[in-house]
Protein backbone atom coordinates (compact mmCIF):
# COMPACT_ATOMS: atom_id res chain seq x y z
CA UNK A 1 0.00 0.00 0.00
CA UNK A 2 1.07 3.17 -1.09
CA UNK A 3 1.29 6.22 1.56
CA UNK A 4 0.42 9.76 0.18
CA UNK A 5 2.90 12.42 1.70
CA UNK A 6 1.18 15.02 3.79
CA UNK A 7 1.44 18.51 2.21
CA UNK A 8 4.26 20.51 3.26
CA UNK A 9 2.73 23.78 5.22
CA UNK A 10 4.59 26.93 3.66
CA UNK A 11 6.76 28.72 6.15
CA UNK A 12 7.72 32.27 6.32
CA UNK A 13 11.08 33.81 7.30
CA UNK A 14 11.98 34.51 10.73
CA UNK A 15 10.35 37.72 11.92
CA UNK A 16 8.01 38.07 9.13
CA UNK A 17 4.96 36.56 9.49
CA UNK A 18 3.14 34.98 6.43
CA UNK A 19 0.69 37.71 4.10
CA UNK A 20 2.36 40.94 6.47
CA UNK A 21 3.01 42.36 2.76
CA UNK A 22 -0.48 41.41 1.64
CA UNK A 23 -2.78 42.28 4.57
CA UNK A 24 -3.91 45.66 4.87
CA UNK A 25 -4.39 46.64 1.48
CA UNK A 26 -7.83 48.61 2.09
CA UNK A 27 -5.67 50.68 4.73
CA UNK A 28 -2.59 51.39 2.69
CA UNK A 29 -5.02 52.88 0.09
CA UNK A 30 -6.92 54.66 2.49
CA UNK A 31 -3.28 56.27 3.40
CA UNK A 32 -2.21 56.97 -0.16
CA UNK A 33 -5.45 58.81 -0.33
CA UNK A 34 -5.04 61.33 2.82
CA UNK A 35 -1.53 61.65 1.28
CA UNK A 36 -3.45 63.16 -1.78
CA UNK A 37 -6.01 65.25 0.00
CA UNK A 38 -3.12 67.01 1.95
CA UNK A 39 -1.18 67.49 -1.62
CA UNK A 40 -4.11 68.19 -3.58
CA UNK A 41 -6.30 70.65 -1.78
CA UNK A 42 -6.12 73.64 -3.80
CA UNK A 43 -7.36 71.31 -6.75
CA UNK A 44 -10.79 71.17 -4.63
CA UNK A 45 -13.42 73.32 -5.65
CA UNK A 46 -15.17 75.89 -4.31
CA UNK A 47 -18.17 75.55 -6.44
CA UNK A 48 -20.30 73.68 -4.25
CA UNK A 49 -20.47 75.50 -0.69
CA UNK A 50 -16.68 76.37 -0.53
CA UNK A 51 -15.73 73.01 0.38
CA UNK A 52 -11.94 74.23 -1.01
CA UNK A 53 -12.25 76.78 2.04
CA UNK A 54 -13.77 74.46 4.29
CA UNK A 55 -10.82 72.03 4.03
CA UNK A 56 -8.24 74.32 4.17
CA UNK A 57 -9.29 75.91 7.31
CA UNK A 58 -9.16 72.63 8.86
CA UNK A 59 -6.26 71.28 6.95
CA UNK A 60 -3.46 71.09 9.87
CA UNK A 61 -6.03 68.54 11.79
CA UNK A 62 -6.35 66.29 8.61
CA UNK A 63 -3.00 64.69 9.81
CA UNK A 64 -4.95 62.98 12.38
CA UNK A 65 -6.28 60.54 9.79
CA UNK A 66 -3.18 59.08 10.12
CA UNK A 67 -3.65 58.06 13.87
CA UNK A 68 -6.79 55.44 13.26
CA UNK A 69 -5.33 53.92 10.27
CA UNK A 70 -1.93 53.31 12.36
CA UNK A 71 -3.86 51.52 14.75
CA UNK A 72 -5.56 49.07 12.35
CA UNK A 73 -2.41 48.71 10.07
CA UNK A 74 -0.76 47.59 13.66
CA UNK A 75 -3.70 45.33 14.37
CA UNK A 76 -3.92 43.76 11.02
CA UNK A 77 0.34 43.31 11.26
CA UNK A 78 0.37 44.89 7.96
CA UNK A 79 3.74 45.68 6.81
CA UNK A 80 2.27 47.23 3.55
CA UNK A 81 0.15 49.41 5.29
CA UNK A 82 2.40 50.63 7.78
CA UNK A 83 4.98 51.66 4.77
CA UNK A 84 2.35 53.05 3.10
CA UNK A 85 1.37 55.29 6.09
CA UNK A 86 5.01 56.99 5.71
CA UNK A 87 3.75 59.01 2.75
CA UNK A 88 0.68 61.07 4.19
CA UNK A 89 3.32 61.42 7.64
CA UNK A 90 6.31 62.60 5.25
CA UNK A 91 3.26 65.27 2.97
CA UNK A 92 2.00 66.19 6.32
CA UNK A 93 5.64 67.18 7.66
CA UNK A 94 6.56 69.01 4.78
CA UNK A 95 3.45 71.29 4.89
CA UNK A 96 3.15 72.10 8.21
CA UNK A 97 6.30 70.17 10.21
CA UNK A 98 8.31 74.06 9.98
CA UNK A 99 5.06 75.29 12.25
CA UNK A 100 5.63 73.39 14.96
CA UNK A 101 9.11 74.14 16.04
CA UNK A 102 9.53 77.30 17.84
CA UNK A 103 10.49 80.19 15.84
CA UNK A 104 10.49 83.34 18.41
CA UNK A 105 13.27 85.24 18.79
CA UNK A 106 13.95 88.09 21.16
CA UNK A 107 14.15 91.91 20.73
CA UNK A 108 11.76 94.16 18.05
CA UNK A 109 10.80 97.64 18.51
CA UNK A 110 7.20 97.60 17.93
CA UNK A 111 4.68 94.75 19.25
CA UNK A 112 1.08 94.90 18.27
CA UNK A 113 -1.47 92.99 20.12
CA UNK A 114 -5.19 92.21 18.73
CA UNK A 115 -7.63 90.49 20.11
CA UNK A 116 -11.30 90.42 19.16
CA UNK A 117 -13.21 90.89 22.39
CA UNK A 118 -16.23 90.04 22.11
CA UNK A 119 -19.24 92.02 21.90
CA UNK A 120 -20.78 89.86 25.11
CA UNK A 121 -17.65 89.88 26.76
CA UNK A 122 -18.70 89.92 30.41
CA UNK A 123 -15.50 92.37 31.75
CA UNK A 124 -14.43 94.89 29.37
CA UNK A 125 -11.77 96.58 31.87
CA UNK A 126 -10.03 93.90 33.25
CA UNK A 127 -9.54 92.08 29.36
CA UNK A 128 -8.02 95.91 28.29
CA UNK A 129 -5.45 95.85 31.50
CA UNK A 130 -5.00 92.35 30.54
CA UNK A 131 -3.76 93.21 26.92
CA UNK A 132 -2.27 96.33 28.35
CA UNK A 133 0.17 94.39 30.83
CA UNK A 134 1.68 92.40 28.03
CA UNK A 135 3.58 95.82 27.46
CA UNK A 136 2.80 96.37 23.40
CA UNK A 137 3.20 99.52 21.78
CA UNK A 138 -0.35 99.02 19.63
CA UNK A 139 -3.61 97.43 20.89
CA UNK A 140 -5.89 96.81 18.24
CA UNK A 141 -9.21 95.77 19.10
CA UNK A 142 -12.18 93.97 17.25
CA UNK A 143 -16.04 93.29 17.61
CA UNK A 144 -16.19 96.55 19.87
CA UNK A 145 -19.61 97.22 21.41
CA UNK A 146 -20.94 100.64 21.39
CA UNK A 147 -22.05 100.90 24.74
CA UNK A 148 -18.80 99.13 26.03
CA UNK A 149 -16.25 101.94 24.01
CA UNK A 150 -15.67 103.99 27.07
CA UNK A 151 -14.46 101.16 29.72
CA UNK A 152 -11.74 100.20 26.90
CA UNK A 153 -11.09 103.82 26.83
CA UNK A 154 -10.78 104.31 30.29
CA UNK A 155 -8.63 101.22 31.11
CA UNK A 156 -6.13 101.78 28.51
CA UNK A 157 -6.26 105.66 28.56
CA UNK A 158 -3.37 105.58 31.14
CA UNK A 159 -1.35 103.59 28.90
CA UNK A 160 -2.28 104.62 25.64
CA UNK A 161 -2.78 108.23 24.88
CA UNK A 162 -3.68 107.92 21.27
CA UNK A 163 -6.47 106.24 20.21
CA UNK A 164 -9.45 106.05 17.76
CA UNK A 165 -12.63 103.96 17.01
CA UNK A 166 -14.00 103.27 13.84
CA UNK A 167 -17.19 101.47 13.94
CA UNK A 168 -16.43 98.15 16.04
CA UNK A 169 -12.59 98.25 15.73
CA UNK A 170 -10.50 100.30 17.37
CA UNK A 171 -7.03 100.83 17.94
CA UNK A 172 -4.52 102.68 20.93
CA UNK A 173 -1.18 103.25 20.54
CA UNK A 174 2.04 105.13 22.63
CA UNK A 175 2.95 106.17 19.60
CA UNK A 176 1.16 109.60 18.14
CA UNK A 177 -1.63 107.96 15.34
CA UNK A 178 -2.53 110.50 11.89
CA UNK A 179 -4.18 109.46 9.15
CA UNK A 180 -7.00 107.61 10.44
CA UNK A 181 -9.79 106.32 8.65
CA UNK A 182 -12.42 103.82 8.22
CA UNK A 183 -12.08 101.41 5.08
CA UNK A 184 -14.93 99.97 3.23
CA UNK A 185 -15.41 96.36 3.22
CA UNK A 186 -19.09 96.22 4.23
CA UNK A 187 -21.74 97.94 5.07
CA UNK A 188 -21.04 99.17 8.53
CA UNK A 189 -17.89 100.06 9.42
CA UNK A 190 -15.48 97.23 11.05
CA UNK A 191 -12.12 98.10 9.40
CA UNK A 192 -9.57 101.02 9.80
CA UNK A 193 -6.49 102.19 8.57
CA UNK A 194 -4.03 104.66 10.34
CA UNK A 195 -0.41 105.53 10.48
CA UNK A 196 1.45 104.74 13.49
CA UNK A 197 4.46 107.45 13.90
CA UNK A 198 7.30 105.34 15.81
CA UNK A 199 11.03 107.20 16.53
CA UNK A 200 11.99 104.92 13.14
CA UNK A 201 9.49 106.32 10.86
CA UNK A 202 5.82 105.79 9.98
CA UNK A 203 4.02 102.40 9.89
CA UNK A 204 0.30 101.41 7.93
CA UNK A 205 -2.01 100.22 10.60
CA UNK A 206 -5.02 98.26 9.51
CA UNK A 207 -7.37 96.47 11.71
CA UNK A 208 -10.58 94.71 10.79
CA UNK A 209 -12.90 92.34 11.40
CA UNK A 210 -13.87 90.14 8.10
CA UNK A 211 -17.78 88.71 8.46
CA UNK A 212 -18.27 85.83 10.13
CA UNK A 213 -18.44 82.10 8.35
CA UNK A 214 -21.32 79.25 8.68
CA UNK A 215 -21.05 75.65 8.43
CA UNK A 216 -24.50 74.82 7.01
CA UNK A 217 -26.03 71.36 6.28
CA UNK A 218 -27.75 73.02 2.99
CA UNK A 219 -25.17 75.63 1.85
CA UNK A 220 -21.66 74.28 3.01
CA UNK A 221 -19.36 76.88 3.85
CA UNK A 222 -21.11 80.18 3.56
CA UNK A 223 -18.15 82.52 3.38
CA UNK A 224 -19.19 84.73 0.48
CA UNK A 225 -19.76 88.00 2.20
CA UNK A 226 -15.97 87.22 3.86
CA UNK A 227 -14.31 86.56 0.87
CA UNK A 228 -15.48 89.96 -0.83
CA UNK A 229 -14.52 91.72 2.00
CA UNK A 230 -11.07 90.45 1.36
CA UNK A 231 -11.00 91.38 -1.94
CA UNK A 232 -11.61 95.06 -0.57
CA UNK A 233 -9.13 94.61 1.89
CA UNK A 234 -6.70 93.39 -0.21
CA UNK A 235 -6.90 96.83 -2.88
CA UNK A 236 -7.02 99.26 0.04
CA UNK A 237 -3.77 97.23 0.81
CA UNK A 238 -2.01 97.69 -2.32
CA UNK A 239 -3.12 101.47 -2.92
CA UNK A 240 -1.37 102.74 0.54
CA UNK A 241 1.85 104.54 -0.27
CA UNK A 242 3.32 103.47 3.42
CA UNK A 243 5.89 101.28 2.76
CA UNK A 244 5.68 99.05 6.02
CA UNK A 245 2.17 97.84 6.91
CA UNK A 246 1.30 96.03 9.28
CA UNK A 247 -2.62 94.04 9.23
CA UNK A 248 -3.90 92.76 12.25
CA UNK A 249 -7.63 91.59 13.47
CA UNK A 250 -10.29 88.27 13.04
CA UNK A 251 -10.33 87.39 9.69
CA UNK A 252 -12.85 83.76 10.58
CA UNK A 253 -10.31 82.43 8.35
CA UNK A 254 -7.01 80.67 8.34
CA UNK A 255 -3.67 81.54 6.47
CA UNK A 256 -4.30 78.20 4.63
CA UNK A 257 -7.80 79.40 3.18
CA UNK A 258 -7.33 80.42 -0.61
CA UNK A 259 -10.05 83.07 -0.18
CA UNK A 260 -7.10 85.14 1.79
CA UNK A 261 -4.56 84.99 -0.75
CA UNK A 262 -5.19 88.14 -1.97
CA UNK A 263 -3.81 89.40 1.30
CA UNK A 264 -1.60 86.37 1.33
CA UNK A 265 0.48 87.09 -1.62
CA UNK A 266 1.09 90.57 -0.67
CA UNK A 267 1.52 90.18 3.39
CA UNK A 268 3.45 87.36 5.51
CA UNK A 269 1.84 85.69 8.45
CA UNK A 270 3.91 86.45 11.82
CA UNK A 271 3.27 83.25 13.16
CA UNK A 272 4.35 81.10 10.07
CA UNK A 273 7.21 83.20 10.40
CA UNK A 274 8.09 83.69 13.89
CA UNK A 275 5.67 81.94 16.17
CA UNK A 276 5.59 78.81 18.13
CA UNK A 277 3.37 76.17 16.94
CA UNK A 278 0.05 77.04 14.76
CA UNK A 279 -1.20 79.23 17.34
CA UNK A 280 -4.59 78.38 17.32
CA UNK A 281 -6.98 81.26 19.14
CA UNK A 282 -10.35 80.17 18.54
CA UNK A 283 -12.32 79.23 20.41
CA UNK A 284 -10.59 80.25 23.40
CA UNK A 285 -11.48 77.24 25.33
CA UNK A 286 -10.18 74.89 22.93
CA UNK A 287 -8.52 76.55 20.32
CA UNK A 288 -8.89 74.36 17.05
CA UNK A 289 -7.96 77.47 14.18
CA UNK A 290 -6.01 80.38 14.25
CA UNK A 291 -8.22 82.46 12.46
CA UNK A 292 -7.08 86.01 14.54
CA UNK A 293 -3.63 86.85 12.42
CA UNK A 294 -1.13 89.65 12.00
CA UNK A 295 0.27 89.69 8.30
CA UNK A 296 3.09 92.46 7.77
CA UNK A 297 5.10 93.71 4.43
CA UNK A 298 8.59 95.94 5.10
CA UNK A 299 8.74 94.71 8.50
CA UNK A 300 10.29 91.90 10.17
CA UNK A 301 8.70 89.71 12.77
CA UNK A 302 10.77 88.53 15.06
CA UNK A 303 8.18 86.45 17.34
CA UNK A 304 4.55 85.75 17.31
CA UNK A 305 2.51 84.12 19.98
CA UNK A 306 -0.85 84.05 21.29
CA UNK A 307 -2.00 85.63 24.95
CA UNK A 308 -3.99 83.95 27.81
CA UNK A 309 -7.69 83.84 27.72
CA UNK A 310 -9.62 86.80 28.42
CA UNK A 311 -13.53 87.25 28.75
CA UNK A 312 -13.70 86.91 25.07
CA UNK A 313 -14.29 83.59 22.82
CA UNK A 314 -11.07 84.32 20.99
CA UNK A 315 -7.51 84.38 22.74
CA UNK A 316 -5.09 87.66 21.67
CA UNK A 317 -2.48 87.37 18.96
CA UNK A 318 0.38 89.62 19.68
CA UNK A 319 3.53 89.93 17.29
CA UNK A 320 6.90 91.75 17.76
CA UNK A 321 8.59 93.07 15.24
CA UNK A 322 11.18 95.04 14.21
CA UNK A 323 11.62 97.75 11.87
Amino acid sequence: MTETAAPVAATSPPGRPAGAWRRGRVIAVFAVLTASLLLAHPLVPNGVGNAGSLLETVLPWTGLLVVPLLVAALVRRSALALVALLLPALVWGGLFGGRVFDKRGTGGEFTIVSHNVNDENPDPAGTARALAASGAQVIALEELKKSEIPKYEDALAAGYPHHSVQGTVGIWSTFPLGDTRPVAIMPWTRALRTTVHTPKGPVAVFVAHLPSVRVRLDAGFTANGRDAAVGLLADALAADPVARTVLAGDFNGTADDRALAPITARLRATQDEAGDGFGFSWPASLPLARIDQIFVSGVRPVASWTLPETGSDHLPVAASLTL
